[in-house]
């Protein structure tokens, strides 16, 4: 089908795409933000939304749609992945819109609209009063997209959610975010003042570890590991051909690492085998590791963060959450989870390196042992700013930090 004339478009044109922003916005619950709701600074004119499929950037977004505008049509929200767009284009929808007077555009599912970077650029420089918020995939590498955002792009993360906002969604108590020295030097008071509002802590704990970091859990009750396979599945078969151009075999292969990885984490890797075992190489090995890792799939450790950037070898790696790992089979013994759990919920807000001795090194200086109860300094009693982080304890004491608390840092 031809594409319509700009000028030319009307009314009846956006009228479905309109009943579904309508739709969406009026059933939108708005009794719980994420904590990045009130860090994004809305009065930027583009700004950019990342993370992983599920964990509320939509949202987010309607959910700032609902409360800051009286006339909800002074703004306007729209899925890329829509199939409207099989026949238009992003670029008339935004004149037909901006002639309404509307100034305020909500743009879901970025990564599905060919050549989409130049596209924003060309309507921001073009629409000098035109604000822009849209979200993608945790995949897409801003900093290397085609089309110079750069200078313009204000962009956020947003991760699942931790253990202190699992227990705001449930209702069960409102804590603040704790920062990273309180959580060092006050943990005790601070457990003890949690302890005052939750009198057990540790059943929730389990229950976060299992199926709280993703917040549609709630939707989909006792098909929420089905829920969370076909995420992945999606991500590998639909964002990932829309980043890098992969052939279904390279996909095919990723997905299989992916299953060899989560059966054998935490691994310590030896490349040339798991390459044997994907009839791979070197190279393009790296490459998978690299997406599934982009893609919030797996979490790699390395011995400097930076090396991240530059498809070195990692030192370790892991399933990235504990709710992926339960829900793709992977081996799930009680010292993976611990040190899955501590590496997603602290890599969240400081950078955490593979060290010489201990099992974490954060911010290039504090040394992590983590472990259950009986968990002791033995391997780690020499060296400077060492800390346990350990499981099954309510309150810590002195360097010795419960693990639950780790999920307080945002």
């Amino acid at each position: 089908m031809a594409y319509k004339n700009i000028l030319a478009m009307e009314s009846n044109d956006v009228q479905m795409l309109m009943q579904i922003y309508h739709n969406r916005l009026a059933f939108v619950d708005g009794s719980f933000h994420r904590y990045l709701f009130n860090e994004i600074d809305w009065r930027d004119r583009l700004i950019g939304i990342k993370g992983q499929r599920g964990v509320g950037k939509t949202t987010l977004m309607l959910q700032h749609i609902k409360e800051s505008f009286a006339n909800p049509d002074d703004a306007f929200y729209v899925s890329l992945d829509d199939f409207w767009f099989a026949s238009h284009r992003l670029e008339e929808l935004v004149s037909y819109l901006y002639a309404q007077g509307v100034r305020y555009l909500f743009v879901d599912e970025v990564h599905h609209y060919d050549s989409w970077q130049t596209i924003l650029k060309n309507l921001y420089d073009g629409y000098p009063d035109l604000h822009i918020a849209y979200t993608g995939s945790s995949m897409l590498l801003l900093e290397t997209a085609q089309g110079d955002l750069s200078r313009r792009l204000i962009d956020y993360t947003l991760p699942g959610l931790s253990f202190r906002e699992f227990l705001s969604y449930e209702g069960v108590a409102d804590i603040p975010a704790v920062s990273w020295d309180d959580l060092l030097t006050r943990h005790v008071q601070i457990a003890m003042s949690v302890k005052e509002k939750i009198p057990s802590i540790m059943p929730l704990f389990d229950a976060y570890l299992r199926h709280g970091y993703y917040p549609f859990y709630k939707e989909v009750s006792r098909g929420f590991e089905l829920r969370l396979q076909h995420v992945a599945s999606r991500v590998l078969e639909m964002d990932y051909p829309k980043i890098d151009d992969v052939s279904v075999s390279t996909i095919n292969k990723t997905r299989k690492m992916l299953m060899v990885l989560a059966e054998h984490v935490p691994q310590v890797p030896t490349m040339s085998k798991l390459y044997g075992q994907l009839e791979t190489d070197r190279n393009q090995g790296l490459k998978m590791l690299y997406a599934l890792q982009r893609a919030g799939l797996i979490a790699l450790l390395t011995d400097n963060t930076k090396s991240l950037k530059t498809l070195a070898r990692p030192e370790k790696i892991l399933i990235d959450n504990t709710n992926l790992m339960y829900a793709l089979g992977a081996k799930t013994e009680i010292g993976t989870i611990r040190e899955t759990f501590f590496f997603n919920q602290v890599r969240q807000v400081l950078p955490v390196a593979y060290p010489a001795k201990g099992d974490f090194l954060v911010d290039g200086r504090y040394l992590f042992e983590v472990g259950g109860m009986g968990k002791t300094f033995e391997q780690i009693k020499d060296e400077p700013d060492s800390f346990l982080a350990v499981d099954d304890t309510e309150i810590g004491h002195k360097n010795r930090i419960p693990l639950w608390m780790f999920g307080l840092l945002y």
